[in-house]
């Protein structure tokens, strides 16, 4: 998902009655874990998009 930052991608989990979608980045020694949130639109909605994009601004904080 370019639209929150590099190696950053979605995943999507089909459960019994819901389906999950996962937004996480790979790195070289870590899957980081951005959102996890109920699939309901076609759409990432917008406040999913811009927490993904504060965690991982947060993440790359910590590790630099």
């Amino acid at each position: 998902m370019p639209s929150i930052g590099v190696r950053c991608h979605e995943l999507r989990v089909p459960d019994k009655d819901q389906n999950w979608r996962l937004v996480y980045r790979i790195e070289p020694d870590a899957i980081v874990i951005l959102d996890v949130f109920p699939k309901k639109t076609q759409a990432t909605p917008h406040s999913v998009i811009e927490q993904a994009k504060a965690r991982l601004a947060q993440y790359l904080r910590i590790i630099k």
